[in-house]
């Protein structure tokens, strides 16, 4: 492999979960990280031959989508859309807006679990060195998806939720999101 290209792998500061926003914010990010390695992975593979490094990246990317992504879609559905819906049931762009991020996350996970995923596994394990232009176009959905997704996510769920969930529930909904990843 060329000593000037790599593919990082994902490592991120830790946020407690004493502070559950912070620790939504966090995921965000590692969001973005993940699909930030899955765009240096896909330019990787346009003038690398598949190797140890490009498919580290792709168990990286794996990793994030199959664990810890679902967890904070839960995160959201268990916590922040309902005390949104309740609180804020009066304002109609809003509830629009929670039904979209709702189907979203459906339509992101069909679309993962049918389509990315079995490729991107595929690459990890060495079965296949490259991606085909459809594989690649399927990307670029998931792409566009996740960041549409994020924007209205950080602009104007979040900012909501948090005007609206008191400091206990926070507290409760910290411990509850822990709680769950211990499982």
């Amino acid at each position: 492999m060329n000593s000037k290209v790599s593919l990082p792998g994902l490592r991120s500061p830790g946020v407690g979960f004493e502070q559950p926003f912070e620790m939504l914010d966090a995921c965000h990010d590692r969001v973005r990280r993940s699909l930030k390695l899955l765009s240096d992975l896909r330019a990787y593979l346009h003038t690398h031959a598949c190797d140890d490094s490009a498919r580290q990246a792709a168990r990286d990317v794996l990793r994030y989508f199959d664990l810890a992504a679902p967890l904070h879609h839960q995160d959201e559905e268990l916590h922040i859309f309902p005390a949104l819906k309740q609180s804020c049931a009066d304002d109609a762009d809003l509830q629009s807006s929670i039904r979209q991020l709702q189907q979203d996350h459906e339509d992101m996970h069909a679309h993962w679990e049918r389509t990315l995923r079995g490729v991107l596994k595929a690459l990890a394990d060495g079965s296949i060195g490259q991606f085909t232009a459809a594989q690649e176009a399927e990307f670029d959905v998931m792409i566009q998806r996740y960041d549409r997704h994020l924007r209205m996510e950080d602009g104007v769920i979040y900012p909501a939720a948090r005007k609206v969930v008191a400091v206990p529930q926070q507290q409760a909904m910290g411990e509850e999101m822990a709680a769950r990843r211990r499982q």
